[in-house]
């Protein structure tokens, strides 16, 4: 159905792409897919009238363009060449850091701040000439920071605002960390995208046995600000969820947030079950390993660890230490976001492929299609599981 009302719709423009620097490599993967999609969609209909749009069928989607530092460490964005009237879509990783930059004869990290500001020069830059200007940011640019609890600031909100009042049109991201702060843009469209679909067939391709029912398998949140994606994963799977709750010292701050002192769990027994944790992201991994350990000492069978985002801030050593003594099996997370090359040396970390998923995002919202098909993997998910039966 998707494909099909992409063939008989027509573009809002000629589609173009930026991948801002640090996202090179899935910009490239994207682009070909999209070159590939199209090449194809023509053949399967060659009387389609897109063949006659101007622009529709390219070798490359991508922009070129260049962000440019002077030696005191500031910075300008120069596009290279003409995207006026095209429908302008740059993908941004903010929490990729593996790059570099010189200030004052030092050499200074990239932060998430450097990306964000690259992304607003490559805005800036093109504004006034693309007709429409679409952000894609899988892990949401101070995403963490989504509420005040107490005099802060609400940077996500913020990052939100401003995006807004430099003229982008269409905002994606996937498994928001609270999805509530598209409030800060009412009037901006704000689609986020889940990966549930992904996780479920990789994990059934690493885990071929596994069966698929109430006695075997249970689905767990490590806190209940993730009980949804279990809750979630539970419904599709057809199994119980269960949860951990974090008590934590709230006298004390330790690297800006309360140390947790223990994890409470609430669910049915796990023993004797396949379980398959679900939360946003891998930050330094710790509490997530101390979960991972408390389910082991109920007795669970094996343990899937499924994490949309894999920063794996502090390496790997924790997590080698609790694979080594058989507190989990494996670790899923998905390339959104910049993986450290270490991982990939791991046999317990397995990588979820997301390229085609965002063409395809890109591709429908390029022909003004609607996205609810994708966003609701419901259907695909049980033909998936029928699939194994």
């Amino acid at each position: 159905m998707i494909h099909k009302s992409l063939s008989e719709s027509t573009p809002v423009a000629p589609l173009r792409f930026i991948a801002t620097p640090g996202s090179e490599q899935i910009g490239e993967t994207i682009n070909q897919i999209l070159v590939r999609t199209r090449a194809q969609r023509i053949k399967e209909h060659p009387a389609a009238f897109h063949a006659q749009i101007p622009g529709y069928l390219r070798d490359d989607y991508r922009v070129d363009y260049e962000i440019s530092r002077f030696g005191s460490g500031e910075a300008k964005g120069l596009i290279r060449e003409s995207i006026r009237g095209c429908d302008l879509f740059i993908f941004c990783d903010p929490v990729n850091n593996e790059a570099s930059y010189t200030m004052n004869q030092q050499t200074n990290r990239t932060s998430p701040d450097d990306r964000f500001a690259d992304l607003k020069r490559i805005i800036a830059a093109s504004s006034g000439m693309a007709r429409r200007i679409n952000v894609i940011m899988p892990f949401l640019y101070e995403g963490r920071q989504h509420r005040r609890s107490k005099p802060e600031s609400l940077d996500c909100a913020l990052m939100l605002q401003e995006l807004a009042n430099m003229g982008v049109e269409n905002f994606i991201t996937f498994d928001a960390h609270d999805p509530r702060v598209s409030n800060a843009i009412p009037q901006l469209s704000f689609d986020n995208f889940f990966t549930s679909y992904q996780f479920i067939q990789k994990i059934l391709e690493v885990a071929p046995d596994m069966i698929i029912d109430k006695e075997h398998v249970m689905t767990i949140s490590p806190d209940e600000g993730g009980m949804a994606r279990a809750v979630y994963y539970a419904t599709m799977l057809g199994v119980d969820m269960g949860m951990f709750y974090k008590r934590r010292d709230y006298s004390t701050v330790v690297d800006g947030r309360n140390p947790i002192v223990a994890h409470e769990f609430l669910g049915n027994d796990v023993e004797g079950k396949d379980v398959i944790i679900i939360d946003d992201m891998i930050s330094s991994g710790e509490s997530m390993c101390d979960v991972a350990r408390e389910l082991k000492k109920r007795r669970a069978k094996r343990i899937f660890i499924c994490c949309t985002f894999g920063l794996f801030n502090k390496g790997f050593k924790v997590f080698d230490r609790y694979y080594e003594e058989g507190v989990f099996d494996q670790i899923f997370t998905t390339n959104l976001t910049w993986t450290p090359p270490e991982a990939f040396t791991k046999p317990y970390y397995s990588q979820v492929d997301l390229t085609r998923y965002i063409a395809l995002i890109i591709d429908t919202l390029n022909h003004d299609c609607s996205v609810n098909e994708i966003i609701d993997t419901t259907e695909r998910i049980h033909q998936l599981l029928a699939s194994r039966r």
